[in-house]
């Protein structure tokens, strides 16, 4: 048995059973913790110096240098704009003409309907 036992962050001294950070409430833990904390809101890893609680190093991020934007949050779903000329839908997912590639609406998603430039292929298989 090797007692007693010297806490390698606070620099106290235990018994077995109290060495471990959790079981003496040890208030230097943070100087031994080697986990990378991350932005709440921008999700970014912040570099914490050895000695500096992250919860400090954290929040002063947040304070100054943090690039979160609540604009972003609310992104676009409506993104993939029809090419048929006069036409201002838009879909979610892209529709892609197999014939000459352009991304239409449903409504003028079939090569009959957009006036398809592509291939000389027959716009019907009937």
């Amino acid at each position: 048995d090797f007692l007693p036992l010297k806490c390698d962050a606070c620099e106290e001294v235990f018994c077995k059973d109290h060495i471990r950070y959790d079981d003496h409430k040890c208030g230097s833990a943070y100087k031994k913790n080697v986990q990378v904390p991350v932005c709440p809101l921008c999700n970014t890893p912040i570099p914490v110096q050895k000695g500096e609680i992250p919860d400090v190093v954290v929040g002063a991020h947040m304070d100054k240098d943090c690039k979160y934007n609540p604009a972003q949050q609310k992104q676009r779903i409506f993104t993939n704009k029809c090419l048929k000329p006069g036409c201002k839908r838009k879909e979610m997912m892209k529709v892609v003409c197999e014939q000459c590639g352009g991304n239409f609406c449903i409504k003028h998603r079939h090569p009959l309907d957009h006036d398809c430039k592509g291939s000389s292929r027959p716009t019907s298989k009937a």
